[in-house]
């Protein structure tokens, strides 16, 4: 049985703390995942895992050998990488996962060019606005918009985006276009709020270098995206959402931008991957061609950078 696999079975059931769940994300059966961890326990003498029915959780001496391992493991897999980009394409399954509205816009309708690129990826993308765990369900990255809150995640900048506030016309025509912010108090608004916290996201501006929250006549709150658009659509409100969702509803006349001269926040867009995990060649391909259809689609770019 090989020494590296045993290593990775044993990082993974540390990880995800399931013989069931590690055997999902490994794509092998737990009985082999069970065998692998067993013949580590006997190469090295020592009890690594404390099992019962329920539960599984790593001794003391498990402990000091998942640090070392995943280390190695690391490294192992860097240094392959940097040999298999020289001489091979990237290739194998990759699960990602990104907002509703940037998959259904961007990310889906770009595909062909990704696979034009990396034909012996196979691609697995969620669309979605819920939050990942992304050991406990086997994603290889996501692309999340706003602050990050996990600082166990390696965080990638993408880039910024901007928001247009709007409205319909005949929403304006029945209750006024506002002029100022101190307007925008007196109308109602269609805000986003959280699934993972619920912490709603109120309607932001700078003035003169200063951030302004307008929190206005709150009439409805929605955890998607394209559903405040469609709010907003429906006359509900006014919406405050990023330019690259509303853009087209403004050049076709359904929706028009109020408080253009008080521009939003600039907000980031991350690429976000576990830290334990070396960024291989699969994810690098998947990670520089998002920032560059990002780049492409009227994304303001910032610099890249990488934080944890």
């Amino acid at each position: 049985m090989d020494r590296f696999d045993t290593m990775l079975a044993f990082t993974r059931v540390v990880e995800l703390a399931s013989f069931t769940k590690s055997a999902v994300s490994l794509n092998l059966p737990k009985a082999t995942v069970s065998a692998q961890v067993l013949a580590l326990e006997k190469r090295l003498r020592v009890k690594l895992l404390n099992r019962t029915t329920r539960h599984v959780s790593v001794t003391p001496d498990g402990a000091a050998y998942y640090e070392r391992a995943v280390r190695l493991l690391s490294e192992l897999e860097e240094t392959e990488d940097a040999v298999r980009q020289a001489t091979t394409a990237p290739k194998g399954r990759l699960r990602v996962d990104v907002p509703g509205s940037i998959g259904r816009r961007f990310i889906v309708p770009a595909l062909p060019d990704f696979f034009a690129r990396y034909p012996e990826i196979d691609l697995e993308v969620g669309c979605t606005d819920r939050p990942v765990d992304l050991l406990q369900e086997g994603v290889d990255c996501v692309i999340r918009g706003g602050e990050i809150l996990d600082d166990s995640l390696v965080a990638r900048r993408l880039g910024n985006y901007q928001l247009l506030t709007c409205a319909t016309p005949a929403y304006l025509e029945k209750y006024g276009t506002p002029a100022t912010l101190a307007d925008l108090e007196r109308h109602a608004l269609v805000n986003f709020f959280s699934s993972k916290t619920g912490k709603i996201f109120h309607f932001e501006y700078m003035t003169d270098g200063i951030q302004t929250t307008v929190r206005g006549l709150r009439r409805i709150s929605l955890n998607d995206a394209d559903a405040c658009i469609e709010a907003g659509l429906a006359g509900l409100g006014i919406v405050q959402m990023p330019t690259f969702l509303m853009q087209d509803y403004v050049a076709s006349g359904r929706l028009r931008q109020v408080l253009d001269q008080y521009p939003s926040p600039a907000r980031p867009f991350f690429v976000l991957y576990p830290q334990n995990r070396h960024l291989s060649s699969k994810v690098r391909a998947f990670v520089e061609w998002a920032a560059a259809l990002f780049a492409s689609c009227e994304f303001h770019q910032a610099e890249s950078t990488l934080t944890r």
